[in-house]
């Protein structure tokens, strides 16, 4: 059995949690949290502390915290030459304090506290300052049913902005559609179908031979016209910064 302890108590640390619970291959030896009343409710279940001097030995501490509170963390960490491992897509591995081994455990995936996840479809990318930790890490990720991909902090940070592209950018796109459809009564529903076929689509073919629609088209008179129908000037303002994009990719001036 790995043993893990869990520290931080947000989306990502919660999401985590179940998984290792999950697991027939993983022990949750404690979960810690500076204010206690975040992990309260799962005291009945997993041993939960607030204070450094209750932390036991465990195979890994897994700091599933902000970003900024990583390397502080690190450092407040009583102990020495154990494995820890953060769970950040844009904080470096040598942001740790090296006094410990440290590890990169990231899953690839957009965390809400209440949204159920199947691991098994969540990338984790791990990364390692010490080779021997490497298999260890693979497994770990695997005891979740996770496929494990060995990335450097360059290549994460990467990841992590194209991150924020594919799912934090579209999702305000989301949004706007939700609300010029709602000022008309439209029930937004009636483009849910639309955006699981996009999304499907890119997982067949590239994005860029996915691409449709008027820009793609260069169809000058529904751009204009869409454009008129637009209230919002920040909306008419990412119109026309996407369309210029689309135009621009596919040759049109």
């Amino acid at each position: 059995m790995i043993s893990v302890i869990l520290l931080g108590s947000g989306n990502v640390a919660t999401h985590l949690y179940k998984a290792f619970k999950a697991s027939k291959s993983i022990t949750v030896k404690q979960w810690y949290n500076r204010t206690y009343s975040s992990i309260s409710s799962y005291a009945n279940e997993v041993e939960t502390i607030d204070q450094f001097s209750d932390l036991k030995e465990a195979d890994i501490y897994i700091m599933a915290v902000s970003d900024d509170s990583i390397s502080q963390l690190s450092k407040d960490l009583p102990f020495e030459n154990r494995l820890i491992a953060h769970t950040s897509g844009s904080v470096s591995i040598h942001d740790m304090d090296k006094k410990n081994q440290r590890t990169v455990f990231y899953p690839l995936q957009t965390f809400s506290k209440d949204a159920e996840l199947n691991f098994s479809e969540i990338p984790i990318c791990i990364e390692v300052t010490e080779k021997k930790n490497l298999q260890f890490m693979k497994n770990l990720a695997e005891a979740v049913g996770c496929k494990p991909y060995k990335i450097n902090t360059e290549q994460r940070q990467t990841l992590h902005l194209s991150a924020v592209f594919v799912n934090n950018f579209t999702n305000q796109l989301y949004r706007i559609a939700h609300e010029i459809s709602d000022a008309k009564s439209i029930n937004f529903d009636i483009l849910k179908p639309l955006i699981l076929e996009t999304a499907k689509k890119v997982q067949e073919m590239s994005p860029y031979m996915a691409q449709t629609g008027p820009a793609k088209r260069n169809d000058k008179k529904t751009i204009k016209r869409h454009l008129k129908q637009i209230e919002s000037k920040e909306h008419k303002a990412i119109y026309e910064l996407l369309t210029a994009s689309i135009k621009k990719t596919h040759n049109h001036r």
